[in-house]
């Protein structure tokens, strides 16, 4: 007599797999599941955060060239058939610095008809303290008054400067012709008695360009 064959056993599996489901969620146990092979993790990937540059300030805009009065003779001389005025000044000097936004305005004034230049005397000669030291504050001054200007700072001693240039004092500025040639020096010696300044520009400079520009 044949035997009588057994039962198949896949549904006695997936009850016990069922009832082991059942009791891992009851227990509070979350069941695990293996991964198919044929499923890889995914990769993850950090992102580095880039800050952004610091913006430069109207200091850092500044165009400052470092040099002797020499180089300021050789920029004037390159721009012949323009009037040209050039102001010596300092940070130590309050009547400079109370003229000198006047000398931007003539350039806003006269455009490309006129060239703007500024030399800038603060060094001292003093060895600890080279004009470096002195650039910090010179472009928080300039960096006040934004303009087309070409702007030198010296690194001659300011007494050197001003023995080369024969003045006493300044502010100084010369005011060039066309022709390249020196037509004025407004200095000290045009103080008159009772005058706080020697010159302005609203009083003498504008209008002593205002008769080259005819």
């Amino acid at each position: 007599m044949p035997l009588r064959p057994s039962p198949p056993r896949t549904g006695l599996l997936t009850v016990c797999a069922l009832v082991s489901f059942c009791f891992s969620v009851l227990c509070g146990v979350a069941p695990a599941f293996a991964a198919p092979a044929s499923q890889s993790a995914t990769p993850t990937t950090s992102r580095t955060s880039t800050a952004a540059a610091p913006q430069k300030t109207q200091a850092d805009k500044v165009r400052l060239t470092f040099g002797e009065w020499k180089d300021v003779k050789a920029y004037v001389a390159q721009q012949k058939g323009k009037v040209v005025v050039v102001d010596v000044w300092s940070t130590s000097c309050l009547p400079c610095m109370r003229e000198f936004p006047n000398l931007l305005k003539l350039k806003k004034q006269d455009g490309d008809r006129i060239v703007c230049v500024s030399l800038n005397v603060d060094y001292a000669g003093i060895k600890s303290k080279p004009p470096t030291y002195y650039e910090p504050k010179v472009r928080r001054f300039l960096g006040r008054y934004p303009g087309e200007c070409r702007h030198f700072m010296s690194t001659v001693d300011g007494i050197e400067v001003f023995d080369e240039l024969k003045i006493n004092s300044i502010p100084v500025a010369y005011v060039y012709g066309a022709d390249g040639k020196l037509a004025r020096r407004f200095d000290d010696k045009l103080l008159e008695p009772g005058e706080e300044d020697a010159f302005t520009y609203e009083k003498d400079i504008n209008p002593f360009v205002a008769e080259l520009l005819k």
